[in-house]
C-alpha cells in the first residue's frame, strides 16, 4: 500500500529510542522527511542510522517537550527547515510505576507537565501551522491502559486518559479544518522501558524478568508481545493519506488484549 508519505514533513517527539524511534523510522522509510527530538545523546545517532538506511533528509533537535521554550524552538526550527509541519507525533516516554500510596502530590504534577502538559505544548505549538497549511495530522502515542487499568501505573493510567480526552474534543473542533487527529494506545511492546517495567515487577514479585515477560504474554490473546516494527508500520499507517477517513480514534495496538468490547 502506497502511504503517501513521499515528501511529507513528520515531527516526532521522544524518538532518539523506542517507540517513538520505530515511528520516525518507518515514516523515513515510506519517504517523509523526518524531525527527531529527544532529549537524550543518542539523539544524533538515531538521525543518522535513520538517514543511512533510508537516504531521506532527518533534522535532529535536541529538546525537552516538558519546557515551553523547548517545544516553541523545536517547532519553529522545523518550520524553518522545511516550512510545514504534515505530521505531529506526540510522544513523551511515560512517568515512573508506583501504586496511589507509593507516590505524592509532587510526583503527580511532574507526570501530568510529561504526560499531559508535553501533548498540550505540542498541539499549541503546531496546530495553527497545520490550519495555515489547511490540512495535517496529529497522532499521540498513549497505552492500552486507556481501556484497561495497568496494575501499579497509577500515573500513566490517569493522566494518559486526560490526553484522550483532549485529542477527542480538538477532533471535533479541528477535523472540519482539515486536521485529523488520533491516538494510538499499545499494550506492552517489547522495548527497553517495557523491560526496565517487568524488571520493577520481578524485583517487587521476588521473580525473573523471564517469569513476568511469560505473565504478560499469557494475557495477550496472540500469545506475544508486540515488537517495533509493528509498531512502526501500524503508526506510519495511521498518521498517512491512507487512512483519511480514521479520525477521533484510539486505536488499540494490543493483539487483542483489552478485555472491552469498544
Amino acid at each position: 500500500m502506497d502511504l503517501q508519505l513521499d515528501s511529507k514533513v513528520a515531527l516526532v517527539t521522544a524518538s532518539s529510542k523506542g517507540l517513538g524511534k520505530a515511528a520516525a523510522q518507518e515514516f523515513a522509510r515510506e519517504g517523509a522527511r523526518v524531525v527527531l527530538c529527544a532529549r537524550s545523546d543518542r539523539l544524533e545517532e538515531t538521525a543518522t542510522e535513520i538517514r543511512e538506511e533510508t537516504g531521506v533528509e532527518v533534522l535532529a533537535i535536541r529538546a525537552d517537550v516538558t519546557v515551553q521554550e523547548d517545544v516553541d524552538r523545536l517547532v519553529m526550527t522545523t518550520i524553518e527547515r522545511f516550512n510545514r509541519i504534515d505530521i505531529l507525533v506526540a510522544n513523551a516516554g511515560g512517568p515512573p510505576s508506583g501504586a496511589f500510596l507509593d507516590l505524592k502530590p509532587e510526583d503527580w504534577e511532574a507526570a501530568a507537565n510529561l504526560t499531559l502538559m508535553s501533548a498540550v505544548r505540542l498541539c499549541y505549538a503546531v496546530v495553527p501551522h497545520m490550519l495555515s497549511q489547511g490540512a495535517g495530522s496529529i497522532v499521540a502515542i498513549e497505552s492500552i491502559s486507556v481501556k484497561q487499568p495497568i496494575d501499579n501505573l497509577i500515573l500513566s493510567n490517569s493522566l494518559r486518559m486526560a490526553v484522550i480526552g483532549m485529542l477527542k474534543s480538538m477532533a471535533n473542533e479541528l477535523g472540519p479544518k482539515g486536521i485529523r487527529i488520533n491516538s494510538i494506545n499499545p499494550t506492552f511492546t517489547w522495548t527497553k522501558r517495557v523491560e526496565q517495567l517487568l524488571i520493577d515487577r520481578a524485583v517487587k514479585n521476588n521473580t525473573t524478568l523471564e517469569e513476568e515477560k511469560l505473565k504478560v504474554e499469557k494475557t495477550i490473546p496472540l500469545g506475544r508481545m508486540g515488537n517495533v516494527d509493528e509498531f512502526g508500520r501500524t503508526i506510519a499507517w495511521l498518521a498517512s493519506p491512507a487512512a483519511s477517513f480514521i479520525h477521533g480514534h484510539a486505536l488499540l495496538f494490543d493483539g487483542g488484549s483489552a478485555r472491552s468490547s469498544l
